[in-house]
């Protein structure tokens, strides 16, 4: 069961001095927190992902329908952001990853907040999805206040190397997609140029912030990465070469094998 964040409150975003600094160099005149490198700036209007100069979240609740090893039992603490940088048309959360006019703007003191409540209600960690564009204000709550439990960085695997750098030591476990090997495919369904080598380039540097995976005693995944790989209906070619770059390039890394494809998003209507 989730909460939605539906009533906007903006407030000045309350960042260290080195936050500050990488946020604005990163963000705020200049947007190159993801791939697309749109340029945006931040503070006057939005990026091609949608997002402006706070964080703006669309719904939280504890969520038990993860990996087992991620919600097993009390469920995990997700946080879905509002917007995207991808646009993929099959997305199942197109309602909040198209249009950021859902939910509500946070400050890094409501952020905390926001967590610490999930945390009090027992979720086994704080699971922030599609939270890419606004890696720089979650980077700067996290160095405010950093969880009891594990922070998943829940993404779709379309990310910029140096933004994952600035997250090293505030992220424990990273749950990225790996969409696509077939780079014609992820223009015409994400709007996602050179997304192989990308998402490759990403994964080396997930893999090697979090090391091999550590679990807990009750299973439950504390640091590392697993990846998620959605099978598209007549793109089973696509996966398997996925499953291929994948074997070659991290034998050790997990992977969630999802079949889970129903026709959401701009599908219906394209």
């Amino acid at each position: 069961v989730y909460d939605k964040l539906t009533s906007p409150k903006r407030g000045r975003i309350s960042l260290s001095k080195s936050a500050k600094m990488w946020y604005n160099s990163f963000m705020s005149h200049n947007c190159t927190l993801c791939p697309v490198n749109c340029g945006a700036d931040r503070e006057k209007t939005e990026g091609a992902c949608g997002g402006g100069l706070y964080a703006r979240g669309a719904k939280y609740g504890l969520h038990p329908y993860e990996e087992p090893c991620i919600s097993c039992g009390a469920g995990s603490g997700t946080v879905f952001f509002s917007g995207c940088a991808l646009r993929c048309v099959f997305c199942q959360n197109s309602s909040i990853s198209a249009e950021n006019a859902h939910g509500r703007d946070f400050d890094a003191a409501g952020f905390i907040a926001l967590m610490q409540s999930l945390e009090s209600e027992g979720a086994h960690n704080i699971n922030l999805v599609t939270p890419t564009h606004f890696a720089g204000q979650i980077a700067a709550a996290l160095r405010q206040y950093k969880p009891k439990v594990p922070v998943v960085y829940n993404c779709g695997g379309y990310e910029s190397v140096e933004t994952l750098r600035s997250l090293e030591g505030l992220v424990d476990v990273y749950l990225p997609d790996f969409k696509y090997a077939d780079d014609a495919l992820a223009v015409r369904l994400s709007n996602a140029p050179d997304y192989s080598r990308t998402a490759l380039a990403a994964l080396r540097e997930m893999v090697r912030q979090t090391g091999e995976n550590v679990y807990g005693d009750d299973g439950l995944l504390q640091r590392g990465v697993i990846v998620r790989h959605l099978i598209l209906p007549a793109h089973t070619r696509n996966s398997l070469a996925v499953l291929d770059l994948l074997a070659a390039e991290f034998p050790g890394v997990p992977v969630s094998l999802m079949a889970q494809y129903v026709p959401m998003g701009r599908v219906p209507a394209d």
